[in-house]
Formats: structure tokens, sequence, C-alpha cells
């Protein structure tokens, strides 16, 4: 067990390097941005990272220079923001992450000729700021019918999700995947005249940044024979992950199930290949991209983006993702060119393995979710999700 933490410190310490320190452009930068933090920082795999990737690719793309402010504690976000404000150095000030909203709304109040941008808001309504939010759960309900039929197919009657700290925005990860549960005992049902009674394991650790509180939170939904645990606590995800490999090992596997399914990032590339699923992709590199590239061309107004399944910010793993995330990986020294091989054989014969009807299945759910024939709960759900937990229940 240890060689695995080793190898995922490993990988934390060298996708660190690979984007780490602060973003520095050239001279004929097209312009300035600063990305401001929330305490979770680089190296989650996940949320953050995903951020991060966005603003390289920006400062390759588009010239600009890009700098770094990491909050070291939330009493941090508010002095973050104004004094990147009072410089007057920055076209746009970019902060990655709800936890900034409060601060967020006082700074661009505060400095009304400063371009704002954030992540995850959509209601603070200042004319200066661009709010970018996305719906996280159209996407957790296709993983949501997936982590069901798959469960059930195993034979596993609960599936589970660790949550992070209990905030609106998961809570849109939460209701969507209690959808995509029952809609994946229905089909199961439908499809093989079995009886499917998959439920679901829930656990909001409180935190983003604890890893040791997810894989306890995964022991223990691993103890109640769940089949698939959910990350939605980014860097917590590794906690999951490890939890579930010591599970295989004391059965004498490698490859699931049980599986993890990753989040925000394509994860699958994560326990060799065979013990991530799928992975729900939220798109944030897009958001901040598409943030800094409005500043760049001229476009940049303040008011609401909604990034979904339909726009490209909300989807599913596939293999071209995993293909683009295992060259993110090699060419940030978390792996080498070596593992290419065994991962993309290994994730080959895990999805292979998954009779080929399900994954129909989950492609006829995310039709029915663009074409609106599906009404996924949860747009918005802070004064709903005790209803949604009663409609959709455990």
């Amino acid at each position: 067990m240890r060689s695995f933490r080793v190898k995922i410190l490993a990988l934390l310490i060298s996708l660190f390097a690979f984007v780490g320190g602060p973003l520095m452009g050239t001279a004929a930068a097209a312009g300035k941005v600063a990305l401001v933090l929330d305490v979770g920082g680089r190296g989650d795999l996940s949320f953050n990272d995903m951020g991060f990737k966005g603003a390289d690719e920006a400062k390759t793309k588009l010239g600009v220079e890009v700098v770094e402010i990491q909050s070291n504690s939330a009493a941090d976000y508010l002095p973050n923001l104004q004094n990147a404000a009072r410089t007057g150095d920055f076209d746009l000030i970019v902060g990655v992450g709800f936890l900034l909203a409060d601060a967020m709304a006082e700074a661009a109040t505060e400095f009304p000729n400063q371009n704002f941008a954030i992540i995850d808001v959509t209601w603070l309504g200042k004319p200066n700021l661009m709010e970018i939010g996305y719906e996280e759960n159209k996407g957790s309900a296709l993983v949501g019918a997936l982590s069901s039929m798959v469960a059930a197919h195993y034979g596993k009657d609960k599936i589970g999700v660790v949550l992070g700290i209990e905030i609106p925005v998961l809570y849109k990860f939460e209701a969507g995947y209690r959808y995509g549960m029952h809609w994946g005992n229905a089909k199961y049902e439908k499809v093989t005249g079995k009886k499917a009674n998959v439920g679901l394991l829930w656990t909001y650790t409180g935190t983003f940044s604890d890893i040791a509180k997810g894989k306890a939170a995964t022991e223990a939904m691993l103890a109640q024979g769940a089949g698939l645990v959910y990350n939605v606590a980014g860097p917590l995800g590794i906690g999951d992950l490890e939890a579930i490999t010591e599970h295989l090992e004391a059965k004498g596997k490698s490859a699931g199930p049980p599986f993890m399914i990753g989040v925000d990032a394509n994860q699958d590339y994560l326990g060799d290949g065979h013990r991530v699923l799928a992975s729900m992709m939220k798109r944030v590199d897009f958001g901040v991209y598409n943030a800094i590239e409005s500043v760049v061309n001229g476009t940049f107004k303040g008011g609401v983006t909604i990034l979904g399944p339909n726009n490209g910010g909300i989807a599913m793993s596939g293999k071209q993702d995993l293909a683009d995330f295992i060259d993110f990986g090699i060419k940030g020294g978390a792996i080498s060119a070596s593992d290419r091989d065994s991962i993309t054989k290994n994730w080959t014969a895990m999805r292979g393995a998954i009779p080929g009807w399900i994954w129909d299945a989950v492609d006829e759910l995310k039709a029915e979710i663009s074409a609106g024939t599906a009404e996924i709960p949860c747009g918005w759900c802070a004064d709903t999700i005790g209803e949604i937990r009663d409609k959709y229940p455990d």
C-alpha cells in the first residue's frame, strides 16, 4: 500500500512541477490576468488543476501573462482580490470557486472599473463581473445511471458519493446522481427483467483538503457493499482511490469492481487505468480560458454564462479524453510515456467488461438530457435539496 501512496504523491508533485509556480508570461503578452485561488490550491487533479489548465492554455495560445495568487485561508480571499485590483495592472481578475463569492461581490463593487470573473457563482449581478456556472446535475445524472446499472450487473446493491463542504454547488452533484441512480435502476429492470434496488450511500465530509476523510468515508461505504464511489470533493478522490485499491488488494485483485467515479478532470488514468470507470468532466478550463479570451478580443461583459452538456462544459469521459489526459500526465512528468499502453489497455478491458447495452443506455439518457426530455432536478437547489432527497430516496 505504501507504494501506491508514494506513487500518488509523486503524481501530485510532478503535476505541480508541470503547472506550478507563478505563471509568468512573455514581454509581448497580450494582457495580464490574476488567478485568485481558494485554500485548495494546486495538486488536486480535479477542480483547481482544471482552472490552471485553462490559464496555461490562455498563456500559450493568447500570449497573456498570468499571475497566481494563493489564499492560505478564507480570510485571504477579499484582501487578495482587493490588492490585485488596487495595482491597476490586471486586465482581468479571476476567482476560482464558490468559496470566493462573498469576497468577489465586495471587490467588484469596490472596483467598478476592474474586470472580474468567477467560477461556480451565478447570482451576484455585478456589471463588471462575468459569472460562470455549470450544469453539474446533468453530468452527475449520467454517471449516476452508469453507477447503478454497473452495480446491479456486478450484484452490488449500493453506490456511494463522497462530497466535500455542504454548499449549494455540491447539492447539484448530489441531486443529479440521485436522479441517475433511479433512472439506471429502472433501465436495468426494463432491459434484463431483473429487479434493481441499488441504493445510495452519501457523506458530506466538510472539507476539500483532508484526504484522510475521503479515504475513511469510502472505506465505510465499501464495508456496506458499495460497488462504485463517486468523488465530489476534489483531492479527497486520492483517498477514495486509495481505499478502493486497498480493498481490492485485500481480495487479491488489482482491478475493479469496486470502482471510483472521477470528477471535474478526466481521472480515468489514475489507478493504472482499471479502477476509475468514468469521470464527470466539469470543464473549468473552458470557463477560465473563455473569460480570458473575451478580455483579449474585447468582448468581455458582465453577466452569467452557463456551461453544460450542449456546449461542451459538462461531459462523461470517453476514449479521446483519456488520450488527452494521458498526454497531460506525460507532459507534466506525472506518468511516463511507457505507461500509456498499459493504462489504455487496462481502461479498454475494464470498460469492455461492462455489457454494451449499459453504455448505450447512458448515451440514451445523454440524448434525453440534450433534448430536454429528461428533467434533471436542481438547477440551483439550496432550498429544495430536501424535497429532491424525498423524491429520489437513498
